[in-house]
């Protein structure tokens, strides 16, 4: 990967101008891929990561009070036909697959010891995290005092910054989890995965069975760590060997019978995300539900392996796969800031549809898939200066940094007691 981190200089956006220049940079950026990369793997990492903001820039909807402050609203609450939708945009279960997958393979190339890669690991992702809400830190008194945003709309965003970054926090600790990964796959195989379903579903039928009105309520949080971990200790067999076709199919058939069984016998939520309103959700912490469907996945993504591999050997479809992996970090920090960056402008003209109008009408919906496109250009310009937070910061010294973890605390705070 290293040698592919010069290519960054290449997204510029100039360089994009005709598509004679996309394909000489396509074919350049194909040049300089190591012929060992993994290209499939690669593939479903991006994948993925697009899954993140597409599903949140869809379900993301605004209200707006009567001092134009903007609050949270989900267009699932009026239109519960769209959570299949996020049976598609929920791949979570995928980027954990992929990570155990890369994890397993980059810690039996490991020079040092296991310290020294879990430390290593733990700092690029924690770098991008750090500097994010560093960052937004410093917005939120100029937001409010130099341009008069609301509380009720920093309190909002905030929340917004800090949703997706619960998930960098679990994967955390789950790759500081890698080599007990190994072990279990050494030890059982593909099976190493069965007690972590085994486990969500017992505390599954704990909270939802007949004597769910005596369970304490943090007993949710168990399902935490094994529903995550999942799909990771999967891709830790498949980079293992011990997760072949055979399996994959086991996987995809039976994560099907049993989603369709928990929808249709034991009634789970439809939707994969929270609803408003709803006291049951599948995804905070993930239910067997969300398990399922990262078995299904998961086999269907193996399975297609090969044929993704070959698909992504034209430049034109790899060159894109290579800058969003580049940028993943940068992703799943500031895709919720992209969108924030048109519906807070755009709320002292009042309610627009598809931004801070109500999301309670068909009408919405087209609107936001409009809007869309306006989120991922002001993302890629956020991400032209927010890239180098991933970098090594190698010239910021102790002070800046215990500032940069002051600030960072001090937004977190914010964003929670919202």
């Amino acid at each position: 990967m290293k040698s592919l981190t010069t290519l960054t200089t290449l997204t510029n956006l100039k360089t994009l101008k005709t598509p004679a220049k996309l394909a000489r940079l396509s074919a350049k950026i194909d040049g300089r891929t190591p012929a060992h990369r993994d290209r499939a793997i690669d593939g479903l990492r991006a994948l993925a990561l697009l899954a993140v903001p597409t599903g949140h820039w869809l379900l993301g909807g605004f209200t707006r009070d009567t001092g134009g402050g903007l609050h949270n609203a989900s267009p699932l609450v009026t239109f519960d036909a769209l959570a299949p939708a996020g049976w598609i945009l929920q791949l979570l279960g995928i980027f954990f697959l992929v990570g155990g997958y890369s994890s397993y393979l980059s810690h039996q190339r490991r020079k040092g010891s296991t310290r020294e890669w879990i430390t290593g690991r733990l700092r690029r992702l924690g770098r991008p995290v750090l500097g994010a809400t560093a960052v937004c830190a410093l917005l939120l008194p100029t937001l409010h005092y130099g341009f008069g945003v609301p509380t009720a709309t920093l309190h909002t965003a905030s929340t917004l910054v800090v949703q997706p970054l619960w998930f960098v926090g679990v994967y955390a600790v789950i790759t500081a989890l890698t080599p007990y990964c190994v072990h279990a796959s050494k030890r059982l195989g593909f099976w190493a995965a069965a007690p972590l379903l085994g486990s969500v579903a017992a505390v599954d039928f704990l909270r939802y069975g007949p004597y769910a009105d005596a369970m304490p309520s943090w007993l949710s949080l168990l399902n935490l760590l094994p529903g995550w971990m999942f799909a990771y200790q999967l891709g830790v067999s498949w980079a293992d060997r011990r997760l072949g076709r055979r399996e994959a199919w086991l996987l995809l058939a039976g994560g099907a019978a049993l989603f369709a069984t928990l929808l249709l016998a034991f009634h789970y939520p439809m939707s994969m995300v929270g609803v408003p309103g709803e006291a049951r959700t599948n995804s905070h912490p993930p239910s067997l539900l969300v398990l399922a469907l990262a078995a299904t996945q998961s086999g269907a993504a193996i399975l297609l392996r090969d044929r993704l591999a070959r698909l992504l050997r034209r430049p034109v479809l790899w060159a894109p796969v290579v800058i969003i992996n580049l940028s993943a970090m940068t992703i799943l920090c500031w895709h919720q800031t992209a969108m924030l960056a048109a519906a807070v402008p755009a709320s002292y003209f009042g309610e627009i549809p598809g931004l801070t109008a109500a999301p309670d009408t068909a009408g919405w919906i087209f609107a936001r898939l409009a809007w869309m496109p306006l989120f991922a250009g002001l993302l890629v310009a956020i991400a032209k200066f927010a890239r180098p937070l991933e970098s090594p910061w190698e010239r910021a010294g102790t002070v800046r940094r215990a500032a940069a973890g002051v600030l960072a605390a001090g937004f977190g705070y914010f964003a929670l007691a919202a």
